[in-house]
């Protein structure tokens, strides 16, 4: 049986990775968008949300997975099982 100070992650992390990956995602379809062609071009590929906001919210959702990722669990269980022993 495992421990849960086994685990790196708790459940907070998780949930940080999820929405981080959610901001990420729509920041990737805030960029898409109708290409140029050769024979066509599309004038919208210069837009502020493909050029400017979209890459900032993809920035940050990366800053809140590597948050996710380096947040310390709380071991308030632990802490507590340890002072009975004592």
């Amino acid at each position: 049986m495992m421990d849960k100070k086994s685990f790196a992650f708790d459940k907070t992390n998780f949930i940080l990775l999820a929405i981080g990956m959610i901001v990420i995602i729509i920041g990737f379809l805030l960029m898409s968008g109708p290409g140029s062609t050769e024979t066509a071009f599309e004038p919208d590929i210069f837009s502020v949300r493909r050029i400017k906001v979209a890459p900032v919210v993809c920035f940050l959702g990366f800053i809140f997975m590597i948050y996710g990722i380096l947040r310390k669990p709380k071991d308030k269980e632990i802490t507590t099982k340890e002072e009975e022993r004592l």
